[in-house]
């Protein structure tokens, strides 16, 4: 297996100037912003948590911290 050097030899690369900048012309444009690469989506705005399921995670959580309570005046006892 031999070895190649992944680095080229910048007296060797073309598109280089003396000194190793880049002369116009030789660079892409650029690129606008990302928000305008594609399709606006409007069939599926966010809308957050809808409030049937926040409302069944909080009454779990109020369940669990009970139970713990509990749990905790058990062993006090």
């Amino acid at each position: 297996m031999s070895y190649t050097n992944p680095d080229p030899d910048p007296d060797r690369t073309p598109g280089l100037e003396p000194g190793g900048g880049v002369p116009p012309g030789e660079t892409p444009p650029a690129e606008s912003s990302t928000p305008e690469a594609g399709p606006q989506e409007v069939h599926n705005p966010p809308k957050g948590w809808a409030k049937g399921p926040l409302a069944l995670i909080l009454a779990l959580v109020v369940l669990v911290a009970i139970g713990f309570l509990a749990y905790a005046i058990v062993l006090m006892l």
